[in-house]
């Protein structure tokens, strides 16, 4: 099944399915993210991993296969993921057919199948809002999010860590400074984090690292790293509606 027209292509995902499962089994396993969003959600982290989702709306833009979806819907009111890609977002509804408060919706960023002022909190998490040219999706965010929401974006910080390094060798036209500035003109605060993947085999390790690297840059990248475990910085970037 086609993509939506306007999504933009995630072949990570898209094209490789069960080693993107693997991948989201393996990134912050400790959690950092999820106690991040809960500070900026007003959740103290004394009081748990949980991040703050109970008795809100939450929208997932890019939920993929919806392996989150759960985790938000244990405490959220309503969660809706949305997804362009029609054969990943049958695979969130089926994951998620027996909870009684998800909603799995194909649509884009840009084109948010929900109407105005619907939902609490919107997340994205490695999906779409990449910075520069995203401002089509942040127009729908403005729409959708309730007067005091919040909007969450997890992105790479392609500054710093190891993989950083590497993604700064095989995308080098992602300027980490233009996109800090892109968000800071736009009213968006920056958290930066420190998390890890951490994969139970070397095979998986290389299974992700192909799937997310350009073939010669992933193979020079494997072959200069050792283990199981990469550092892996990212940002939380989050805006008060």
């Amino acid at each position: 099944m086609r993509p939506l027209e306007g999504a933009v292509p995630s072949p990570n995902i898209w094209d490789h399915p069960e080693t993107y499962e693997i991948e989201n089994r393996s990134v912050d396993r400790d959690g950092v993210i999820e106690r991040a969003i809960g500070v900026v959600l007003g959740v103290a982290p004394a009081e748990g991993p949980a991040p703050g989702w109970a008795g809100r709306d939450v929208l997932d833009l890019g939920c993929g296969t919806g392996f989150h979806l759960p985790r938000w819907a244990a405490a959220a009111r309503h969660v809706y993921g949305v997804e362009p890609h029609p054969g990943l977002a049958a695979v969130a509804a089926r994951r998620t057919a027996r909870l009684g408060n998800v909603t799995v919706l194909t649509g884009t960023a840009q084109q948010v199948p929900l109407p105005p002022a619907s939902v609490d909190v919107a997340q994205a998490r490695w999906a779409y809002f990449f910075g520069p040219g995203c401002e089509p999706g942040l127009r729908e965010l403005d729409r959708v999010l309730r007067r005091g929401g919040t909007g969450l974006v997890v992105d790479n910080d392609a500054s710093r860590s190891t993989f950083g390094s590497w993604f700064r060798r095989g995308f080098p036209a992602v300027d980490p400074d233009e996109v800090e500035r892109f968000w800071s003109v736009h009213g968006w605060h920056r958290v930066p984090l420190d998390v890890e993947w951490r994969f139970r085999t070397r095979a998986e390790l290389e299974s992700v690292v192909r799937i997310e690297l350009p073939g010669p840059v992933a193979e020079e990248a494997l072959a200069g790293h050792q283990g199981t475990v990469v550092d892996y910085a990212v940002n939380l970037w989050w805006r008060r509606y």
